[in-house]
């Protein structure tokens, strides 16, 4: 068994609230992550690395056991099918909400509206929930643009400060749920390397506590 304990976080604001935490732990990459152009990213702990990948890629990764654990976005982990991770713990980082958004002073209809969203089993489970049928319409990017060029009525997305929905005229309509963080483990890994990966998830929870204070 190796005794070397790989971590997956994803580029930008994830990866960028998550090395403070990994630094109370005392863990800290050896090259500089703003500079450096490796994606597997050694620390000042032989047996700890970084790897640096896309974030829906991340709950890939752990399932397979390339990672032991990883760090995703809520919205990233509610779309994945897998099951072979546990969530042990919310980081509460890199927080925003996942919202229902339209035209400004949109009226909510019955029929089958048009929702352009890539949080397609989210959204399809939320309207299902409440006996609502919508047209899901995939897209991955630029959301923003569907209302505005009539391919869709509404859009789900993340939403942070709402300046950019504002900017292209919408406003949120809904908040379908919060968003933060999440720490996953891969449910092997666990198993065999309990006592490596206990300690740093313990650890990791008196940082969120003690961040949370």
């Amino acid at each position: 068994m190796s005794d070397v304990i790989t971590i997956a976080v994803s580029k930008g604001r994830i990866f960028k609230e998550t090395m403070p935490l990994l630094s109370t732990l005392g863990i800290r990459p050896v090259d500089d992550p703003e500079t450096s152009r490796k994606l597997v990213l050694q620390t000042n702990h032989a047996n700890i690395r970084i790897i640096i990948i896309r974030a829906t890629d991340v709950p890939t990764y752990v399932e397979y056991g390339a990672a032991d654990m990883g760090i995703a976005g809520k919205d990233v982990l509610m779309e994945y099918a897998g099951d072979s991770l546990y969530e042990p713990l919310d980081l509460g980082i890199a927080k925003c909400k996942m919202v229902l958004a339209g035209p400004v002073d949109s009226i909510i209809r019955e029929g089958r509206p048009r929702v352009a969203t890539k949080y397609v089993n989210t959204t399809r489970n939320y309207f299902a929930d409440q006996g609502r049928q919508v047209e899901l319409i995939k897209l991955y990017g630029s959301m923003e643009l569907a209302p505005l060029l009539g391919l869709a009525d509404w859009i789900v997305d993340l939403v942070d400060t709402g300046n950019t929905l504002k900017a292209n005229g919408l406003e949120p309509l809904e908040t379908i749920m919060d968003i933060s963080s999440r720490l996953i483990v891969n449910k092997a890994a666990m198993k065999m390397k309990h006592g490596l990966l206990k300690p740093v998830i313990e650890q990791l929870a008196e940082a969120v506590t003690k961040q949370c204070r």
